[in-house]
Formats: C-alpha cells, structure tokens, sequence
C-alpha cells in the first residue's frame, strides 16, 4: 500500500454495501444464522441493519447479544468470502480520490480477516493508505469508534475530511467524528431513509460519484485545500 499524506485531507470509505456487494449476502447469512439458534427472524427485519457490528445487530434484533448467533453468522457468510464482487467503479472511485492527493482509508465493521478479501475485490489496494476493521476499536457503529480510528491512523483533521457509506450507521457514525457522509444507494437503504440520517450528497452507485467527483464534495475539499 501507498504512503499516507500526512497532514493532507482523507476520504474514509465503508466497504460493505458501498464499495463491494455484500449486504444481501450478509442478510441472508445473519437470517440462516438466527433461524439454526433457534430464532424465527424474517430477512427484511435484518436488511435495515446491516452495517452495525456483529455484536450491536444481534442485540438490535434480540434485546441482547448472544455470541452463538455471531459466531454462526461467520459460518454460513465464510462460503461468500471467496466469491465477492466489487462493485463496477469501486478501484476507479478510489484511484480518482488517491489522485486529488487525499488519503485514502477503508474504515470497515468486518473483521480482519474478512476484511482481507474485501480489499482484494476491490483490487485498489496500490491506491489505499490505511484499512481500520472492527478489531482495530472496541466498538462498532453507530458509535464513531471506526471513524476516530481511522482519522488517527493517517493523522488526519475530521474538518478536512469526507465519509462515504451505504446505511443510516454510516452517516450516524461519520457525523458523531465530525465529518460529512456522502452515500450511495447500492447497499439497499432508501435515499428517503439516508436523507433523513443526514447524508450530505447521495448517488445512485460509487461509478456514478468518480464520474462526478470534481463536483462532489470530495472534489470542492480538494480545491478548497490545495
């Protein structure tokens, strides 16, 4: 991986659902999981909350964590892991960004491990400075653990940075750090629901930001601090 730019500004980017195309998978994974623990959940009920730490989605559904239910989710998404897909853009977006002179950090809820082949999928990874995962913090989001950790990482001013995400965690998390969140639509959370979160810009797909970049807010970050 490159070298951070110290000092510079930073776009922190979420992976799941934002930048490779997973969150259907994790869906079904987490409702296969809860169904072998015993749990009749409907996968609708977990769509919404995809995005949150293992531990906190758990506890979202059942009022209380029950680490069996992590631990079978890992099972049955383990199969995906070698089969992931990025999305159409995702190197490109990330490429483009690198070249405005920002530091760029993936800031994810996966594990390391998991995280891992995520990066591979994108396969960006010579335009990547950093990559946080939920091991690096202690907790997930919505809490802004990841982001602050990911800031620290490349020594970087939330007030000269930018998220982008998928869910309603993502935008909660970016703005309790102190930074904006653009999202995009591709992890299954209605532009209705990531307005009302307080998404700065929404687009329908990361191909679709890099092919407007320079007009986004990634893009007047840059200018405004070279």
């Amino acid at each position: 991986m490159s070298t951070p730019d110290l000092g510079g500004f930073g776009v922190l980017f979420d992976i799941d659902g934002t930048l490779v195309d997973t969150n259907y998978l994790h869906a079904v994974s987490w409702a296969d999981a809860f169904r072998s623990c015993g749990y009749d959940v409907a996968t609708s009920q977990l769509h919404h909350l995809i995005g949150q730490g293992s531990d906190r989605l758990v506890s979202s559904v059942l009022g209380a964590d029950d680490r069996a239910v992590s631990e079978a989710h890992s099972d049955f998404y383990r199969p995906h892991l070698h089969h992931l897909r990025a999305f159409t853009g995702a190197a490109d977006l990330i490429r483009k960004v690198k070249a405005t002179g920002a530091t760029v950090v993936l800031a994810t809820s996966a594990s390391k491990a998991d995280a891992q082949y995520l990066v591979e999928a994108i396969d960006a990874a010579d335009a990547v400075d950093v990559v946080i995962t939920n091991d690096d913090v202690d907790t997930s989001k919505p809490d802004p653990d990841i982001v602050d950790a990911a800031l620290r990482s490349g020594d970087l001013d939330a007030a000269n940075c930018v998220f982008v995400g998928d869910s309603v965690w993502d935008v909660e998390a970016a703005e309790r750090a102190g930074l904006s969140c653009i999202c995009v639509l591709t992890g299954g959370i209605d532009e209705c629901a990531l307005r009302a979160a307080g998404a700065a810009e929404i687009y329908p797909d990361v191909a679709t930001l890099a092919d407007r970049l320079s007009n986004s807010l990634i893009g007047e970050l840059s200018r405004r601090l070279k």
